[in-house]
């Protein structure tokens, strides 16, 4: 089978050109302008943004466990949607796949129930709290992704320092979630000026930034690629900034909701609004984005996390962490980042597909090349369209941008060069 993409404005080796693809098979076959093949299916862009697809290392399917949240194929759907074609699925599901028989399990079925390319992390420890490891290199055999504990943070340093050599000494990932919990103190939001307004127990910046103190100096020690998730405070930032100039193999991510939002933007009680780690301050907000502009932070991650409605709507103190967001990543992050003049098109590209794919060794995605399997997305950048709850493919609305205007929507997303969206 042959896909000829005509007038595309291609991302393609850190720039935008205007020019033909020409798929074949369910890879990259050529580019150019002008191509003919008279045998393919033409679909023509228009001119609009082809780029590789987006990739988010950092999602939640809730499959099996808490289908009513969101299944392995509402999830994927929704990413491509999202115009995602790659994710990185973390391992909170239930049962926690920390065995070889459960990995498995799992494995399977989100190569049963994916539409794009579900990547599976495995968990640290046993059941994600406990001090006991996984069988860290059989478990890189059967296709990690990577390991994490996800919404916990690893207490026992002695634990997080085992970890750190056995995965170093298999060439894969630490993936953490930074959190002391005995300084986050029952938090339910950022400790700060909404949580005084609102009468709620606050999360001091100290529950992350002390937790990713001590890794740095671990992941020095044992020259772990150490990935820290969803990074949020003023402090964070800089605690990677100086352990980057130092040489430590350490990357990390930021959140479009950490990026946009600020505890100013919390004026009622709206759980909506409730995620782990919480939104900051407006200096911290703004320290984000600088991480962003000088490459301290490495990708975009959304922490797609989705709720039942019954599990958000009881304010702050009694409703689920999290919220969805694969579906909104890139319009929000074209319309406050791109257009706004913080960063170029091509650098939300980089950081929301070459970078993930070269930071996670991901050989088959993030980005376009002759010979590399077709996977892409076609996305109009001038298209202006209000974010609404009806339009989402993910079970779970539990978003504070709806209601929102956006720029950029998506046209179609393919893998393999086989259309999985169109709109």
């Amino acid at each position: 089978m042959k896909l000829l993409i005509k007038n595309a404005k291609l991302f393609y080796a850190n720039k935008l050109i205007n020019c033909d693809v020409l798929i074949e098979d369910g890879k990259f076959k050529h580019i150019a302008e002008n191509i003919v093949a008279t045998d393919a299916k033409i679909v023509d862009a228009g001119f609009k943004l082809v780029t590789p697809g987006l990739i988010d290392v950092h999602v939640h399917f809730r499959e099996p466990g808490q289908v009513h949240k969101e299944t392995i194929k509402t999830g994927t759907l929704a990413s491509a949607h999202g115009g995602f074609t790659t994710v990185g699925a973390m391992p909170n599901v239930i049962p926690v796949p920390d065995n070889i028989e459960k990995f498995q399990e799992q494995r399977k079925l989100n190569q049963a129930n994916s539409v794009i390319n579900t990547l599976q992390y495995a968990p640290v420890t046993k059941n994600e709290t406990s001090d006991e490891l996984v069988d860290i290199e059989k478990l890189v055999e059967l296709g990690a992704i990577g390991f994490s504990n996800d919404g916990h943070g690893i207490m026992n340093a002695e634990t997080m320092y085992e970890a750190m050599e056995r995965i170093a000494a298999v060439n894969s990932h630490l993936a953490a979630h930074v959190e002391d919990k005995n300084l986050f103190n029952h938090g339910v939001i950022n400790f700060g000026i909404a949580s005084k307004r609102l009468g709620l127990p606050g999360i001091k910046q100290v529950a992350e930034t002390s937790q990713l103190a001590r890794d740095l100096v671990l992941a020095k020690e044992t020259g772990v690629h150490y990935h820290v998730c969803h990074i949020s405070t003023k402090d964070g930032v800089q605690l990677v900034r100086m352990a980057k100039d130092a040489g430590i193999n350490v990357t990390c991510e930021v959140s479009p909701h950490h990026l946009l939002l600020s505890d100013q933007d919390i004026v009622t009680d709206d759980a909506n609004f409730k995620m782990n780690p919480p939104l900051r301050s407006e200096s911290d907000r703004q320290a984000l984005i600088a991480g962003l502009q000088d490459g301290t932070i490495d990708m975009i991650a959304t922490d797609h996390a989705p709720h039942a409605e019954n599990e958000k709507n009881q304010g702050f103190a009694k409703s689920a962490f999290g919220i969805t967001g694969i579906e909104t990543s890139f319009p929000l992050m074209y319309t406050h980042l791109v257009k706004t003049g913080l960063i170029s098109i091509e650098k939300l590209l980089q950081l929301m597909t070459e970078n993930p794919a070269q930071d996670f060794n991901l050989s088959q995605a993030g980005f376009i090349k002759l010979g590399q399997k077709a996977d892409f997305t076609i996305i109009d950048l001038d298209d202006n369209y209000e974010i609404k709850r009806t339009d989402f493919l993910s079970k779970g609305t539990n978003s504070p941008f709806i209601g929102q205007k956006v720029f950029g929507k998506i046209e179609q997303t393919y893998v393999n060069g086989n259309c999985v969206y169109s709109k």
